[in-house]
């Protein structure tokens, strides 16, 4: 009878291990714990190509008047999505309210063009030589609005053209204005073209004295 009871609890006590084995095996055999990694890309906006000086093309006739242009490009690079924005302002020298002075005398001379608030479509004529520029992009896109035309008479319109070389002329200001507004990455580089035009009309009031005349401007590069 001892023998019958020891087999009966050996066979309970083998029931009682493999139950717990099958009970414990999936934490054992199947255990998972979950985890991530991270890696932060930070965001690069700067000038592929920086702005150059600008030597106007071709001298101005002090007394019988004149054109001359001349331009700068530069070029910006950005991983950033949201894209970036580009402001220009401009020094005065002389604190005499022009932002070209004569190099020699400080003349001013040579007036800011007479515009205030949004570019004009037609660059206006006036009896003072006159200063103005003028923006445009290898993206229309990133031309800032203020400088996207409707083609026929009007600057700042949503979803216009570019103005090229001949529209939408700007006051240089100390206080700055935005030229380039993109929304979106510039991986390989964008590049805008920021043109500068004076002008001297025969006779003009003041005459301009003979001297070379200089302005200094200031590219600010933000990104979105």
């Amino acid at each position: 009878m001892s023998a019958l009871y020891a087999l009966a609890a050996s066979l309970t006590a083998v029931s009682l291990l493999f139950v717990g084995f099958f009970l414990a095996e999936p934490v054992i055999s199947h255990g998972q714990e979950v985890f991530t990694i991270q890696q932060t890309i930070t965001d690069e906006t700067s000038f592929l190509v920086i702005p150059t000086d600008v030597s106007m093309a071709g001298s101005i006739n002090g007394v019988t008047g004149g054109n001359a242009t001349g331009t700068t490009q530069f070029v910006i690079q950005s991983n950033n999505s949201a894209g970036y924005v580009v402001n220009i302002g401009f020094t005065d020298d002389n604190a005499d309210g022009e932002m070209m002075e004569g190099d020699a005398d400080d003349s001013g001379a040579i007036r800011d063009y007479d515009n205030t608030g949004e570019p004009d479509y037609s660059y206006s004529a006036s009896t003072s030589a006159q200063f103005a520029y003028t923006v445009t992009s290898s993206t229309t896109g990133d031309t800032d609005q203020s400088f996207l035309t409707n083609g026929s008479n009007a600057c700042n319109t949503p979803a216009g053209a570019d103005a090229g070389t001949t529209h939408c002329w700007k006051a240089p200001d100390t206080s700055t204005f935005d030229i380039v507004n993109r929304s979106t990455a510039a991986n390989s580089g964008a590049t805008t073209t920021v043109q500068f035009n004076v002008n001297v009309p025969g006779g003009a009031t003041p005459v301009p004295t003979a001297q070379t005349y200089t302005a200094t401007a200031t590219l600010t590069l933000i990104a979105n």
